[in-house]
């Protein structure tokens, strides 16, 4: 186990609560997620460290701790956990630093790795500083909370420091949907808890004067309170409010080094300009001192406490602050000599980590040396998928070279992949404006017309396009010229063009053909592809297109083009095989997570996980999966990005479901997004009012959604079909229910929901034998996912019924039975009726869990802090969410448990608690 710091006092003051629910969780045998929050020098190391001590013997303990102030090496908080260990297979490191590996299996290396070291044993894994993590790192974590067994994992962080760069920003945010995550954010410690602290450090009570003095030097954290009693002989307390001292926290860190010999300063400067992480090779060749007395410096750095022996021959500051008070006090030249003996090392050395050759470069002032190894590290990190760390090399580089074109190309795919819309524009602009030739020109408007796009800027794109053909006017037949044409292919399908699209794809695939372009002809065939995907009836043709196109894409290393075509496939007609959709999915995310590729890895993905579930019926599962996917996504909060695409699919299932309070929580999420497409508000808030049978707000939102639609060359039958649907349920007039389908149905509607459409339309208008031939013709479209060929299967029924067919119509109805076997909501209402209707006996239902076990872990989470008299607001603070999520939750407690007030949740949840506490 690698050393983890501690501190001056021997017990722990102010954190034994949080500490006993870390042991509770810790000794349950059961997989569970801890976070800890709070300022530097707080105690949440401390407090790790305190719960190791007193896990029970045969637990395995991994710490792992993220490096500061620079670059991180991919899996660096992993590769810091499992250093030294002897029983790491070097095979498996090897695996997880291999850069030819696809992300995907280095990250189940990763996985495997800590199965080997762990087994079946319970097990603290802790991630220290999580938002220093490397992107590789936070995706681990993310997939340790998902494993089963014994395990307590445990990230910390300072809340300050995270920002929208940091990997781990959405990473809290992902897993409160997905885990009962435990929350400990430590404050600062009490007056009271101050003097206790001071008797653990003295041996003796201090003195009330003392202690309040101390307290308000140091406002309660207690590292500054443990520095300035180290910095007092033999922790005089009264000697510190008599005496003058530092009252600067970085005086008082500096003086534990002020009395080191000439040596022993030079190998602590070193070290702050070395890293976290110090190799005691390294730092031997930078200082030139000899191993022996390098040894007997770092056995007096360490007695001293400001050094840590961190593994095999790696050594680590105590804690950050120290290493960053002594740096502050060396001098520029001094620093900036360092980096260059750093530099010089690691050069001779030929070192393959091009981000900590650029980290020294910068450092030394040598700038031609670390604009080389950002483009080096640039190239490699988007090589094996790691956007973030490429975005971050590149633009250390442009620092000192604005201009470099192949910089500004990397920052702007790489801000791209990694979702970062607003930095992508920005870099990809640049990159047009300083390009030297025809082919950076026409590379860069190709990445601004998609990146205009997913931005929703459509006066953007139209500029953009003007400026492509302009550009095609003045090119010669060649490479250039196809990959404009290709830029403008893309234009107009995302335009919904579709004509044109096909009409420039197939230029450019001629001009692909004539001059040998095999990148340029992978690019038209994947717009092509994509455009015939769009109709009906050359969607087979685009599909066969994308499925060669992804083999292609792959053996070419092409993987944002593979990962593109596989969304496609995966969006599209529906396989005839689950399995294959399934197999086309993990496909699909595992090309984006090799590319770096954000939103298809997550976003798209669960999209598709919710379409899978879609087609085997199970509404719950496809609800669960788009509830997923919407918590790790938070790209559409992001300025620039635009609108939520998650929840817009969710309010459509969470209105299949019924669940109407949440479609309006929805619509009130999205109507504050900027950048909805035109009909999206219209059409939930018209389904909703048919749904809630509210006839006046119907017909307002219906002339809305008409009008908005107007503006939309897109339309889709099954839209048509809910939202015809709830019209005919609410009963809305003859006339009203015509305009609603001749807008909602064009040309490119597939037949089978146009089909569907008109034989609910003809039911209603009680042409039943009209509207049976319709049901039965469509009532086998694979086009039609179970639940509307269920819903077919009941207007059947209804249309026999109306002709006296009665065993007909229950042989329907049972048809109908097992389509909708895992669905809920009106379809399965209607199903009952006409169940009724036949004198059927009602499908046997599971009872409905109610009371306390009726809760998520995430509702229990909040139902015990209700029950310790928490507030919205406070509840919204402790659990890092907002005030209105913090009421939704609330609402849905009271609901669950069928109680009025916050009282009764008290009563009722308190109880559990206290019967769960004395039988533990």
């Amino acid at each position: 186990m690698r050393t983890i710091r501690g501190g001056a006092s021997p017990v722990m003051i102010g954190r034994d609560g949080e500490l006993r629910r870390l042991v509770r969780l810790a000794t349950a045998r059961e997989p569970a997620v801890a976070i800890i929050a709070g300022e530097p020098g707080i105690g949440k190391t401390r407090l790790v460290h305190e719960l190791l001590a007193a896990v029970p013997a045969g637990t395995v303990k991994l710490i792992g701790q993220a490096e500061p102030g620079s670059l991180s090496r991919p899996y660096e908080v992993l590769l810091d956990a499992i250093d030294g260990r002897p029983e790491v297979d070097e095979e498996q490191l090897a695996a997880l630093a291999d850069p030819s590996r696809s992300p995907v299996e280095r990250l189940h290396t990763g996985l495997a790795v800590l199965d080997d070291l762990i087994g079946d044993a319970p097990a603290v894994i802790v991630f220290d500083d999580l938002h220093w993590a490397d992107s590789e790192s936070a995706a681990l974590f993310e997939r340790i909370a998902d494993q089963r067994g014994p395990r307590l994992l445990i990230g910390t962080y300072r809340q300050g420091e995270v920002t929208r760069r940091n990997p781990v920003a959405g990473l809290l945010a992902r897993l409160e949907r997905r885990h009962a995550v435990t929350h400990l954010c430590l404050d600062r410690l009490t007056p009271a808890q101050t003097a206790a602290l001071l008797a653990a450090v003295t041996g003796a009570p201090a003195p009330p004067r003392a202690a309040a003095s101390l307290h308000h030097r140091t406002g309660g954290n207690p590292f500054f309170l443990e520095e300035l009693l180290r910095a007092s002989p033999g922790y005089d307390v009264e000697a510190l409010v008599e005496q003058p001292l530092p009252w600067s926290l970085a005086d008082v860190l500096r003086r534990q080094v002020d009395d080191l010999d000439p040596l022993s300063h030079r190998v602590v400067e070193a070290a702050t300009v070395l890293g976290h992480r110090i190799p005691f090779d390294l730092l031997a060749a930078v200082t030139g001192a000899g191993e022996d007395e390098l040894i007997a410096v770092l056995r007096d750095l360490v007695t001293r406490g400001v050094l840590v022996e961190s593994g095999e021959d790696e050594f680590a500051f105590r804690h950050a602050l120290v290493r960053e008070a002594i740096a502050d006090q060396m001098l520029g030249r001094q620093r900036r000599r360092l980096h260059e003996t750093a530099l010089d090392v690691l050069l001779s050395g030929g070192s393959s980590d091009p981000a900590m050759v650029a980290h020294h470069a910068r450092g030394a002032g040598r700038y031609d040396d670390m604009v080389a190894a950002a483009r080096r590290g640039t190239e490699l990190y988007l090589s094996i998928g790691s956007a973030y760390q490429a975005l971050q090399l590149a633009e250390m580089g442009l620092d000192e070279a604005p201009e470099d074109a192949g910089l500004l190309a990397a920052a702007a795919r790489a801000a791209w992949l990694a979702g970062l819309l607003d930095d992508a524009r920005r870099h990809a602009r640049r990159w047009r404006d300083l390009a030297a030739g025809t082919t950076d020109r026409a590379e860069s408007l190709y990445l601004l017309v998609r990146l205009a796009w997913e931005s929703r800027d459509t006066d953007e794109m139209g500029a953009l396009t003007r400026d492509i053909e302009t550009l095609i006017a003045r090119l010669p037949p060649g490479a250039d010229q196809a990959r404009a044409i290709t830029a403008i292919a893309q234009s107009a399908y995302l335009r919904d063009d579709l004509d044109a699209a096909l009409l420039w794809s197939d230029r450019a695939l001629a001009l692909a053909d004539e001059f040998d372009l095999p990148a340029v002809r992978r690019a038209a065939l994947m717009e092509k592809g994509a455009t015939l995907t769009e109709r009906p009836q050359t969607a087979a043709a685009g599909r066969e297109i994308l499925s060669a196109l992804v083999d292609e894409a792959e053996k070419a290393g092409e993987w944002v083009l593979a990962a593109r075509a596989l969304k496609d496939l995966v969006q599209g007609e529906p396989p005839t095989s689950p399995a294959e959709h399934a197999e086309t999915l993990e496909r699909m995310r595992v090309d984006a997570e090799r590319a770096g590729f954000e939103s298809l890895a997550v976003a798209s993905y669960f999209q598709g996980r919710a379409r899978l579930a879609l087609r085997a019926g199970d509404l719950g599962a496809a609800i669960a999966a788009l509830e997923e996917g919407r918590e790790q996504d938070r790209g559409y909060r992001r300025v620039g990005r635009w609108a939520d695409y998650h929840g817009v699919f969710l309010a459509g299932l969470y209105l299949e479901a019924g669940e109407l309070d949440r479609v309006e929580g929805l619509i009130a999420d999205l109507t504050a997004l900027p950048d909805n497409p035109p009909a999206t508000i219209p059409g939930l808030a018209f389904h909703l009012a048919c749904r809630r049978g509210d006839l006046p707000r119907a017909e307002q939102t219906l002339d809305e959604l008409v009008a908005a639609l107007a503006g939309e060359a897109w339309r889709s039958g099954e839209q048509a079909h809910d939202l015809v649907s709830a019209a005919l349920e609410l009963g809305l007039p003859a006339d009203r229910l015509d305009l609603l389908a001749a807008t909602l149905l064009d040309a490119d509607v597939w037949d089978a929901y146009r089909t569907l459409v008109d034989a609910q339309l003809a039911e209603a208008r009680g042409r039943h034998a009209e509207a049976l031939a319709g049901y039965l013709s469509v009532a086998e479209a694979h086009i039609l996912g179970p639940a509307n060929r269920g819903t077919v299967r009941v207007g059947a029924a209804r249309c026999l019924l109306a002709g006296d067919r009665r065993e007909e119509a229950a042989a329907q109805v049972e048809a109908a039975a097992d389509l909708l076997a895992e669905w809920r909501g009106w379809r399965v209402a209607q199903l009952a009726g006409v169940r009724a209707r036949l004198g059927m006996a009602p499908v046997d239902a599971p009872p409905a869990v109610t009371g306390p076990a009726a809760l998520t872990p995430r509702e229990r989470e909040v139902a015990v802090l209700i029950s310790d008299g928490l507030t919205n607001t406070e509840l919204a603070r402790r659990l890092y969410i907002s005030p209105k999520t913090a009421a939704v939750h609330v609402s849905n407690i009271l609901r669950k448990l069928g109680v009025s007030s916050r009282t009764e949740v008290g009563d009722l949840v308190g109880r559990r608690k206290q019967r769960y506490e004395q039988s533990t």
